[in-house]
């Protein structure tokens, strides 16, 4: 097994989510897929519920912002007998978008309240690979803290943790961050959040399984592992022989206290 040592000075681990502690698989094939197929019968079970009137007319604005895009789905106003077509319209409009990888607010805010809704129900629980949870736990008790750091909502996150396959693990984490503190490639996010934990950069390992974060993080002084998992995108030779690799939480190494 290869060991990478974790420096002395480092008190925090930041862990990014998708390719990290979950397989992107779950990402890909079951969190995006369900809204897909759900997301009408979704509309129709709650269009009444003022939270999917907020939800509607968010993605109906962001429609109007759109319609010079080629394909972009218009979402009429409901009248009289035409619910069903509104409803529809929202269907085809998260469609459109979803195929692009549109990654607008509206959208966003649609997939978590169903995801929320599908959580809470029980119909989903999050995956997390096998070695995350026992790491986490030895680090916490070894006086470290964990925060979390990824491009999904801290709403969104608090619920994979909270509706996970071993059961709510949200007491593991010390706390969220998402790109409302700045973007993942940008070092001073990065900045950001050492100030907001009240630490200094090189007091943080970075985690995670993108390059160029690694990149935007070391370039604020943050110390990075890069983790390599089943379905995560290959890594060129150059970044192999540059980065501290890992393929479980479990080949880290924390200075002994």
């Amino acid at each position: 097994m290869v060991v990478v040592s974790v420096p002395a000075e480092v008190t925090v681990i930041l862990l990014d989510i998708e390719g990290t502690t979950t397989p992107i698989a779950f990402v890909k094939d079951i969190l995006f897929p369900y809204i897909k197929e759900n997301v009408k019968e979704y509309l129709q079970t709650h269009w009444e519920e003022e939270e999917c009137q907020q939800d509607v007319s968010l993605l109906r604005k962001q429609a109007e912002e759109d319609a010079h895009l080629d394909g972009a789905v218009p979402i009429p106003v409901a009248s009289g007998g035409d619910l069903q077509q509104t409803i529809q319209a929202v269907v085809d409009n998260v469609d459109w978008q979803m195929s692009h990888d549109r990654k607008t607010t509206a959208l966003k805010q649609l997939q978590g309240h169903m995801w929320k809704a599908a959580f809470t129900a029980g119909r989903m629980k999050a995956e997390f690979f096998a070695d995350v949870v026992p790491a986490v736990r030895r680090w916490r008790e070894a006086g470290m803290k964990v925060y979390i750091y990824s491009s999904g909502s801290v709403e969104a996150q608090r619920l994979l943790f909270g509706h996970s396959t071993e059961g709510d693990i949200l007491e593991l984490i010390d706390g969220h961050f998402d790109t409302k503190i700045g973007h993942k490639v940008e070092s001073e996010s990065y900045r950001k959040i050492a100030d907001s934990i009240g630490c200094s950069t090189n007091n943080i390992l970075f985690l995670t399984d993108v390059t160029v974060e690694a990149s935007a993080a070391e370039e604020a002084d943050v110390h990075v592992a890069v983790v390599v998992r089943p379905g995560n995108a290959g890594l060129t030779d150059d970044e192999k022989t540059y980065y501290n690799l890992i393929t479980s939480f479990s080949e880290l190494c924390l200075p002994s206290t």
